[in-house]
């Protein structure tokens, strides 16, 4: 399997057979799914805490750090899809609608380089 190669839809389905396989739609409610998120998304963040901006960006080329970095970012994506399932969401959908609203918000060519509209840079 690579990023490729493999779809959304095969990775739901990956889920959801774990899932089923262990009876846990009953402790899967979206409530519980959204705060697992948040814990595996901290849990990421704890690889980076402290870490300058440069030795941040290192941890692609560290094979001892990213290991780790990729189980919990792999957390993060089990969650996700995880909860799409749950609430019957096609992400694919959601990702283009949210991007579209993203596009319209922060033209390129009034944001590019800078951070966001408080920035003092935002022409």
């Amino acid at each position: 399997m690579n990023d490729r190669v493999t779809t959304v839809d095969s990775l739901r389905e990956r889920v959801e057979q774990f899932v089923a396989s262990r009876d846990w739609h009953q402790f899967h409610t979206p409530k519980n799914l959204a705060m697992s998120l948040a814990i595996e998304a901290a849990e990421l963040m704890e690889h980076f805490q402290w870490l300058t901006p440069e030795q941040s960006r290192a941890a692609a080329g560290d094979p001892e750090r990213l290991p780790g970095i990729a189980d919990e970012l792999a957390d993060v994506l089990c969650y996700v899809l995880a909860l799409a399932n749950e609430l019957h969401l096609d992400l694919s959908s959601a990702f283009e609608r949210k991007m579209a609203k993203n596009e319209a918000k922060y033209p390129a060519e009034q944001y590019r380089g800078v951070f966001g509209p408080d920035d003092p840079n935002v022409r």
